[in-house]
């Protein structure tokens, strides 16, 4: 049974760092593209940064570029968010996601191209 679990969510203040890390299991992900989405209260859901199945590539978000990062270690099927400078209009459930599909560039910004979801992690930024 294939697995994504977040954690390191947690509230913080404006400004501030958190690092959200997803571990796998069940299958390994080294060579699938990796999303990092974010639901807030009252919105749609919404891409936040995907890591391609290379690992050579990253996407971000417009509101995220240049604070936050993606990143993968594939020795521990595990990726990670860092995120930077977080501002209150970051805060959501942050949920991590898996493409089934080995060596294939997706749709990284649609949540349709991933099969495999997280439960989700909070992410609180106080101002």
């Amino acid at each position: 049974q294939v697995q994504l679990v977040e954690s390191g969510g947690g509230l913080v203040q404006a400004g501030g760092s958190l690092r959200l890390s997803c571990a796998a299991s069940g299958r390994t992900f080294s060579s699938n593209t990796m999303g990092w989405f974010r639901q807030a209260p009252g919105k749609e859901r919404e891409f936040v940064a995907a890591l391609s199945w290379s690992g050579s590539t990253t996407y971000y978000s417009d509101s995220v570029k240049g604070r936050f990062s993606i990143s993968r270690d594939n020795a521990k099927n595990t990726v990670y968010l860092q995120m930077n400078s977080l501002k209150p209009e970051d805060t959501a459930v942050y949920y991590c996601a898996a493409d089934a599909r080995t060596y294939y560039s997706s749709k990284y910004y649609s949540g349709n191209e991933y099969e495999y979801w997280g439960q989700g992690t909070q992410v609180t930024v106080s101002s």
